[in-house]
């Protein structure tokens, strides 16, 4: 019996967000969102070269270290583990603003981006 009646279910109602496949766009949302976050930190290096004084060096190895993260989270964006370590990704940048105060605008901004990213997420998924 369940045969016919899977087969009359409409596929609009099996896929409540109409995409052909959710998880794939919501990877490549998340993706997405890091590799645009690996842009802005490379470009942060130069300014910060010349303004930050004697916490320079400090706050390179920062950038270079959130910059590596994000390359490998936007890779492991199939693992429910990996949107975590974003939002925490996000947080160390907050906690880099003690280094510079860029590093803290920057985690300003991306946390907002991927807080909104984390939204789209539960609204597609539902997790």
């Amino acid at each position: 019996m369940s045969g016919p009646e899977e087969e009359s279910v409409p596929v609009a109602a099996q896929r409540p967000s109409g995409l052909k496949n959710p998880q794939a766009a919501v990877r490549g949302l998340g993706a997405g969102t890091l590799s645009l976050e690996v842009i802005v930190l490379l470009l942060t290096i130069a300014p910060l070269a010349v303004i930050a004084g004697d916490r320079k060096g400090p706050a390179i190895t920062a950038v270079l270290v959130a910059t590596v993260l994000a390359i490998v989270l936007a890779g492991c964006m199939k693992h429910t583990w990996a949107w975590t370590a974003g939002a925490v990704l996000q947080g160390l940048l907050l906690a880099g603003g003690f280094l510079h105060w860029t590093l803290a605008a920057v985690g300003v901004i991306f946390g907002l981006t991927w807080a909104y990213a984390m939204h789209v997420r539960r609204t597609i998924l539902g997790q």
